[in-house]
């Protein structure tokens, strides 16, 4: 079969998000008195957002702060977004992917109006792409492959590659069965991308351009 469809992660993989989403969880665990070590921050960074707190700081946190964690971890990356930036090459693959007419599909449980605005930071994105926000959904988030599927059948895709930075993204593709290109944007070593499902690694998004498994 030929591939029709691509499923990409926003966070860390079409924008450099990740440390200052952790900068984000960091302050908000401590405003409600929980300390978090920001490295164990870093690699929840990419699990679906309504999974982090419990995953984090034990399910009596999360029940018990763990919305007002996650509303004041949102108001704190918004503070940041100024300095989030596209990763390398991000405009110009998807440009690419388009060109060659795949679908491309962007698979994100985060907030909607976040994930909106970091979009904006990648050149010609919006237009781009189609996009499905995980929380209008009642798919579970990553690790879960639910989303992965709602992507692909929102587009009516038959053959599918996603294409993530972290662990999260790289073992939901995986659960769903399909093929995973990885990039290092997400602060993942290769090995434990790889361990996890990854198919390949590449260092960024330009780097797919020349990467065979989308391209032939």
């Amino acid at each position: 079969m030929t591939l029709d469809t691509v499923v990409l992660d926003v966070d860390g993989t079409l924008v450099d998000s990740v440390y200052a989403r952790t900068i984000a969880w960091k302050a908000a665990f401590r405003e409600v008195g929980v300390e978090v070590p920001s490295h164990r921050i870093h690699r929840a960074i990419g699990m679906g957002g309504d999974r982090v707190v419990a995953h984090l700081a034990g399910d009596a946190v999360a029940q018990g702060v763990g919305d007002e964690v996650a509303r004041r971890q949102t108001e704190y990356f918004e503070r940041l977004l100024p300095e989030v930036s596209a990763t390398e090459g991000a405009a110009e693959l998807l440009s690419l992917l388009r060109e060659r007419g795949l679908h491309v599909v962007i698979a994100s449980s985060g907030e909607p109006h976040i994930t909106s605005r970091l979009l904006e930071l990648v050149d010609g994105a919006p237009g781009l792409v189609h996009r499905i926000d995980g929380g209008s959904l009642t798919a579970r988030s990553k690790p879960s492959p639910d989303l992965l599927h709602a992507a692909v059948e929102s587009v009516g895709g038959t053959e599918a590659i996603v294409i993530g930075d972290s662990v999260w993204d790289t073992r939901a593709a995986q659960a769903a069965g399909l093929p995973c290109l990885a990039v290092r944007t997400g602060g993942f070593d290769d090995a434990e991308l790889m361990a996890n499902g990854a198919t390949a690694v590449y260092e960024n998004p330009g780097e797919l351009l020349k990467a065979p498994e989308l391209w032939g």
